[in-house]
Order: C-alpha cells, then sequence, then structure tokens
C-alpha cells in the first residue's frame, strides 16, 4: 500500500541550492483558517507544514487572497499581507504561504538574485494576469529577467474537471476553454496560467500535474466545499 505524503515538490526544482519550496497534503491536516472551527488544529498544521520543509513557523508570510492581481514586496515576516494574490522576496527568513482548495499555487524562483514569488491563481485571478505581474514585480522590484527565471505550476482544478458557466468562460481565451453541455463548459487554468508565464518570457515552467478534485489527499472545494485548505510554501535559504 503506497503511504500518503506529507508535502509534494516540484521535481525540477527539488534540487535548487537555495530555494525551499512544497505544498502540503491532508496527512498534515487543513491548513485554511477562514472557514475552520478549530483554529488552534490549523495553526499546529501549519506550523507542522513549516517544520517539514526545515523552516521557522515564525517566518511564515501569508497571502490574504482576494482573487485579483495585486502582488507586494516584503521584506521582512508578518503574519499576514492582506488584499495581494501575490507576494515576492529577495530576503531569506521569509516564507511565502498562501492556501488553495481548487485555485492554483504558482511559484517563481531567480536563482540570480535569489529572490522567490508566490501567487494565487483562481480563475479570476487568472484573468487579472496575476500570474504574469508576479513575473513584472520580481523584474522590477529586483532586476529578475524573465527568461532567466524558473516557474511551477502547483496543484489545482484540472481543465477536465474545472467546469463553469457561460459567464466565466467568455472571459478566457477559446484556447482554454471546451464545451461540455448546454451553457457549461470546461475551462483550464493551468493552461492559462502557463500561457501567461511564457508570454512573460519565462522559458523554464514545470507543472506538477495534480488535480485537486481528482486527488483524494488533496483539499478540493469543487468535491468537498467543507473549507479545508492545502498550503504551499516557497523561502530562501
Amino acid at each position: 500500500m503506497t503511504k500518503t505524503p506529507r508535502t509534494l515538490q516540484i521535481p525540477e526544482l527539488a534540487g535548487e541550492p537555495g530555494l525551499v519550496h512544497g505544498f502540503s497534503t491532508l496527512e498534515l491536516g487543513s491548513v485554511g483558517l477562514t472557514h475552520t472551527k478549530d483554529p488552534a488544529s490549523v495553526h499546529q498544521s501549519r506550523r507542522r507544514f513549516a517544520e517539514e520543509l526545515g523552516l521557522d513557523p515564525a517566518t511564515l508570510t501569508t497571502i490574504g487572497a482576494v482573487h485579483g492581481n495585486e502582488v507586494a514586496r516584503v521584506d521582512a515576516p508578518q503574519e499576514r499581507v492582506d488584499a495581494v494574490d501575490g507576494l515576492v522576496t529577495n530576503k531569506p527568513g521569509i516564507a511565502l504561504f498562501a492556501t488553495f482548495a481548487d485555485c492554483y499555487p504558482i511559484i517563481l524562483w531567480d536563482p540570480e538574485h535569489r529572490a522567490i514569488g508566490l501567487a494565487h491563481a483562481g480563475w479570476r485571478g487568472t484573468e487579472a494576469d496575476v500570474a504574469a505581474e508576479a513575473v513584472r514585480s520580481m523584474a522590477r522590484e529586483f532586476g529578475s529577467e524573465p527568461g532567466r527565471m524558473k516557474a511551477a505550476i502547483g496543484p489545482g482544478i484540472c481543465g477536465r474537471c474545472y467546469e463553469v458557466g457561460e459567464d466565466v468562460a467568455s472571459r478566457f481565451d477559446t484556447r482554454f476553454v471546451r464545451d461540455t453541455t448546454p451553457g457549461q463548459f470546461l475551462l483550464d487554468l493551468a493552461a492559462a496560467n502557463l500561457t501567461q508565464l511564457e508570454e512573460q518570457g519565462v522559458r523554464e515552467v514545470f507543472t506538477l500535474d495534480l488535480c485537486t478534485k481528482e486527488t483524494g489527499f488533496l483539499p478540493s472545494h469543487r468535491r468537498t466545499p467543507d473549507g479545508t485548505r492545502f498550503g504551499a510554501i516557497i523561502a530562501i535559504k
């Protein structure tokens, strides 16, 4: 019997000197505070997640996601940065953190300038180009060249499972949309975010290719809308 992993990593980034990253699974419990009835358990899960990656839980700096495209620079750990869907930093000792339950984590790594970024991309954030804005933010703040950056798309709901109405589907390029039943469409957010990153000039983009709805050890709002969340962390050693 295969043991469920406690954390996941992008294989192509796992050996990057100076980079720490990971995605939690349900083996560590829910890391989402917004809808929980047990905040103490969530904080414990967050601590375990950070410690699994060899990080100090006190350095977790959370994206206060609002499904937009605002990206903030962080120069010191803080509990939460509100009204943003992306964070960037070039400082060791800051663990960028966000929670997810079908939306996509986008992580960015600039090995030349030792800078990182994390974005939260649901359909609204994807429509607003949050992944592209995170790349542009790293270029502005740290001089990062997109062609020398590495990016990764973590787990999220796949294009086979993410059914939306015409009001949402009509906002996206037809490359990312397929018809299903009348008035319903399948939307491929991973492909849309991959295209955004490539159009910014990022040549190395890796994907974990795990669908939250199809993967039992990851939470999915579409599968079980109970407020359970997994987390993404990226930090510089």
